[in-house]
């Protein structure tokens, strides 16, 4: 009971601080206003910024190299490969690595963080392709079409669900590293996790929520976006299968 009472009074504190404003604690912030939605929304409005910038760097580079190595068929070790090795590698190493040897700053820190979302678009944009059905393609070719047609009007739809999952998990992969820019000079929602000092226990939690929040409605509206990016004869294809 003693830790259930701790636990709502950590969220109830957090609550607070998202909706209103108040002092900072310790004897060097005493006069600082923190918290508040306006306060909050800075912080927030960077993250998602340098995260958006990001997943976009890491759309433009990774889908077109999927697209063209799935539909020839070739660099499958390439593509595999660095999509495994990218799983591997640690998110804060990259970030610390890319602030020290190009700087800081928004433009900086969406290159590492884009360099991170690029390994699961490119991955699953290249197994999308190579497992659509071969005779749609073959029919496509038939029909006269020139490979960029085939690309885009007929590969491109029927692969949409599996890159869109790749495009998921690099959005969400980078929104989360995103935290970690604070370290770095960028002032994002991991100033309010890490600064305890300056914010409070209310402050480190009502930051904690945010960053789920905003994680979960990103999740929730690509979700849509596959939904609506996948054709009809592949959900009833689907359905159908389930039945």
């Amino acid at each position: 009971m003693i830790l259930l009472a701790s636990i709502i009074d950590s969220f109830t504190g957090a609550f607070d601080f998202i909706l209103h404003s108040r002092q900072a604690v310790g004897s060097g912030h005493a006069d600082v206003p923190v918290g508040g939605i306006p306060f909050i929304w800075t912080f927030a409005r960077t993250q998602l910024e340098v995260s958006a910038i990001a997943l976009g760097g890491a759309l433009a580079v990774g889908m077109p190299i999927g697209l063209i190595l799935g539909h020839i068929g070739k660099g499958e070790y390439f593509a595999v490969g660095f999509g495994n090795a990218g799983r591997a590698v640690p998110e804060i190493a990259v970030v610390f690595l890319l602030a020290a040897l190009i700087g800081i700053g928004l433009g900086n820190v969406a290159l590492a963080l884009g360099i991170l979302g690029l390994p699961p678009i490119l991955t699953n944009t290249f197994v999308a392709i190579r497992q659509v059905d071969p005779t749609a393609v073959q029919a496509a070719e038939g029909m006269g079409m020139r490979p960029w047609q085939v690309i885009l009007r007929v590969e491109l739809p029927l692969a949409a669900p599996t890159i869109m999952t790749g495009i998921r998990t690099a959005a969400i992969n980078i929104f989360a590293t995103a935290t970690i820019a604070s370290f770095v000079g960028l002032s994002t929602l991991g100033d309010l996790v890490t600064g305890t000092n300056v914010y409070g226990t209310d402050g480190v939690v009502a930051g904690a929520i945010v960053i789920a929040v905003l994680a979960g409605s990103i999740e929730a509206a690509l979700a849509g976006v596959q939904r609506l990016v996948t054709p009809r004869g592949l959900k009833l294809q689907r359905a159908a299968r389930s039945a």
